[in-house]
């Protein structure tokens, strides 16, 4: 004999989850059974709540919006758990890309932007975009020619690794640019 069910009738509807049981209020639904995906036909609210707890089961409303409504017979609590593990996976196999950020100066000098690609390389190499800034300080800010010189001269070094997501623009006292991984064919 399966277990009692507890009387949903009372709680509040829960958000951006389906429609349960006593729930279900119209009068009358389209019933599918989960496990033989058989379609039971149209009938009563009534009658297929009283066929969902003869079989132990839960009344799932999943197409709202048809006419009438199509609803399943399943355990509710178990479609709720495969959702969430289904989410958990989803979350766990998606990619996140960060961003990393590498300054330089208008005056960076040779050995030091060496130094500067091999730690933009790394990042690249990890899949990881990163951000190019150009800080000028003082007067420089006149020379805002030079500062793209050294973007552009990033970018042609790392060139078989990066691509230009967006070219320096200044923004304030710094010019910027994006450089993001090649695709690998």
């Amino acid at each position: 004999m399966p277990p009692p069910r507890r009387d949903n009738s009372q709680l509040p509807p829960e958000r951006n989850e389906p429609r349960v049981n006593e729930r279900i209020r119209v009068p009358r639904v389209f019933v599918v059974d989960e496990e033989s995906g058989e379609k039971l036909g149209e009938m009563g609210t009534d009658e297929a709540l009283a066929l969902a707890r003869e079989r132990g089961m839960d009344l799932v409303e999943v197409a709202p919006m048809a006419r009438p409504p199509v609803c399943k017979l399943t355990d509710f609590g178990r479609m709720k758990y495969d959702k969430k593990k289904r989410e958990a996976q989803a979350r766990k196999n998606q990619a996140t890309v960060e961003v990393k950020e590498i300054k330089l100066r208008p005056k960076t000098d040779d050995h030091d932007m060496d130094v500067k690609v091999r730690a933009v390389r790394g990042f690249l190499e990890d899949g990881d975009k990163v951000k190019v800034t150009v800080r000028f300080r003082g007067r420089e800010i006149a020379h805002k020619d030079i500062g793209e010189d050294q973007c552009k001269r990033l970018a042609t070094l790392l060139g078989e690794l990066a691509v230009v997501e967006h070219a320096p623009r200044m923004d304030g006292r710094q010019l910027v640019m994006m450089l993001a991984p090649k695709k690998k064919n």
